[in-house]
């Protein structure tokens, strides 16, 4: 679990908060699908089906970012943290974005891995080449 401060303080619950703690490990599907919902409200977009590639979503990275912050805070709503402004916003962006790149990389990691564990090394000794011989003439 990670702690982000904010530089410009909200009120949750009647409360001056000047700091959250996150956690992008914590989301779930459902949360990830409401996270999903609210961007698109918050964009005017009702019935959209084709969507932006999540990676280069901005506002989806922000959503997924107060994803993370709800998904460990459960006394604390989309709607507390609509409230953010200024580079609080921005931090919270790049809380999602680690979300959609960590789960890339780790899927590229376990590709990697798997080709090395599968893969054996070669027990046939190299045959000699031609190349390998000395000319004459040297």
């Amino acid at each position: 679990m990670d702690t982000l401060k904010l530089k410009n303080p909200i009120k949750i619950n009647g409360e001056e908060v000047k700091e959250l703690t996150y956690d992008i490990n914590e989301i779930d599907a459902l949360l990830f699908a409401e996270a999903d919902a609210k961007r698109k409200a918050a964009a005017g977009l009702k019935n959209v089906s084709i969507s932006p590639a999540i990676e280069f979503d901005p506002v989806a990275h922000l959503y997924l970012g107060f994803a993370a912050i709800i998904a460990v805070n459960r006394n604390i709503d989309f709607a507390d943290l609509e409230r953010m402004k200024g580079s609080d916003t921005m931090a919270v962006t790049k809380i999602g974005r680690n979300f959609t790149l960590s789960s890339e990389e780790a899927s590229q990691e376990n590709d990697s891995d798997e080709l090395s564990e599968t893969t054996p090394e070669s027990t046939t000794p190299a045959k000699p080449t031609s190349k390998g011989k000395e000319s004459p003439t040297s």
